[in-house]
């Protein structure tokens, strides 16, 4: 006989019993009166050792609810549980991280199209491994498993909600990743080049990437008061993991920055089209752009139209690596450990949170922080 426990996000029962597998499965009876939804789960347990399907045995439940209680099943339509679900994300993540599921989850409604609106229950594994299948012929691979792996999280969350008995999301596999992109570190004559081409911002923004270790849209969105020149440090929260860094200054760079035109405003940017940039669209993927567009301008990669949704897709047929933004923190990690720095020390000065940031001056101290910071070559001069 199965039987009916309660949970403390829903006011409704929960049928709990066991499927011909031996399996203990729990789904909800979308009803508050204890005497139907024993019936209904009693269906349920049925229904389960007679090898229905997900849809039979909804259909059966739908219409034993309505008997019993003289009210239609209210549906649990995927369109509604994924605003739900990215609502109550959305405290949680990055905004980039948001963006991207608010796309992804716009770009599987479209592909369902009216069934969208029906129940969960409907949605198959087919649906989402024929969304996939179509979604590799226009994005890379690494954008498709990331897709594959969010609906695999919507799906996780509509079961353990029990709005759904089985997961149509857990077996679908990714796609092969067939040749990864290798990101490699810059040489010096090609930085050179890289800076010799850009206009003063993108200029800065280099000199900040290479002495700082930081990503694009940390480095675009920093503003005067995120530089403490008088402590010769950088503080910073993350815009990725929402981490607080504080960083040394090296020597190059603070000659670099003492140079910029300053502000009496400390929420003036360093980089005022960058920051805008990025404050408008809430990610870097136009800068990261741009930058391509530089490092073709110097010679150091082939052109590529860039696609309408501000991402690039690009491919190392040469075996030489691609270069991009991110390869000035593999460059810095490199120069620093062929300066003989330990690699404790380079990891500390990469980055770390504020609470580890303690730890890093008792243990590694700041003078080798600093000395880490200073071995990187000075390139800030023009």
């Amino acid at each position: 006989m199965a039987s009916l426990t309660k949970r403390s996000t829903s006011q409704f029962w929960v049928a709990c019993f066991t499927d011909r597998h031996g399996r203990r499965l729990k789904r909800s009876t979308a009803t508050t009166d204890r005497k139907a939804a024993q019936k209904i789960a009693d269906e349920y347990a049925a229904a389960a050792r007679r090898k229905r399907t997900a849809l039979q045995v909804r259909r059966v439940i739908t219409q034993l609810h309505q008997e019993i209680t003289g009210n239609e099943v209210s549906q649990n339509s995927l369109r509604n549980f994924l605003e739900s679900w990215l609502e109550n994300k959305a405290p949680e993540i990055a905004n980039s991280t948001l963006a991207f599921y608010r796309n992804a989850a716009s770009k599987f409604l479209t592909f369902l199209g009216d069934t969208a609106d029906a129940d969960l229950t409907e949605i198959t594994r087919e649906h989402i491994t024929r969304f996939r299948n179509e979604e590799a012929k226009r994005f890379a691979p690494k954008t498709v498993n990331h897709e594959v792996k969010f609906l695999r999280m919507i799906f996780r969350a509509a079961r353990r909600d029990a709005l759904i008995g089985d997961d149509p999301a857990e077996f679908v596999a990714t796609i092969r990743r067939g040749n990864a992109i290798v990101r490699r570190p810059f040489t010096i004559p090609e930085l050179k080049a890289v800076l010799s081409v850009a206009d003063n911002e993108w200029r800065s923004m280099v000199l900040f990437g290479l002495y700082s270790g930081q990503r694009l849209g940390d480095i675009a969105a920093l503003t005067w008061q995120n530089i403490h020149l008088h402590q010769g440090e950088i503080r910073l929260v993350t815009r990725k993991t929402h981490k607080t860094l504080i960083l040394p200054i090296a020597a190059p760079l603070r000659r670099h920055i003492e140079a910029l035109p300053s502000s009496d405003e400390p929420a003036a940017p360093l980089h005022p089209k960058a920051f805008a940039i990025v404050s408008k669209q809430g990610k870097s993927g136009h800068l990261s752009n741009q930058f391509a567009d530089l490092l073709a301008e110097a010679g150091l990669r082939e052109k590529k139209p860039h696609r309408k949704n501000g991402n690039t897709a690009p491919r190392d047929d040469s075996g030489t690596g691609v270069l991009s933004f991110h390869c000035l923190r593999h460059t810095a990690v490199t120069m620093m450990k062929e300066a003989g720095i330990p690699a404790a020390v380079v990891m500390e000065l990469i980055g770390h949170d504020s609470e580890q940031m303690s730890n890093v001056y008792t243990h590694v101290g700041a003078e080798a922080m600093q000395e880490a910071a200073d071995s990187l070559p000075d390139l800030a001069h023009k």
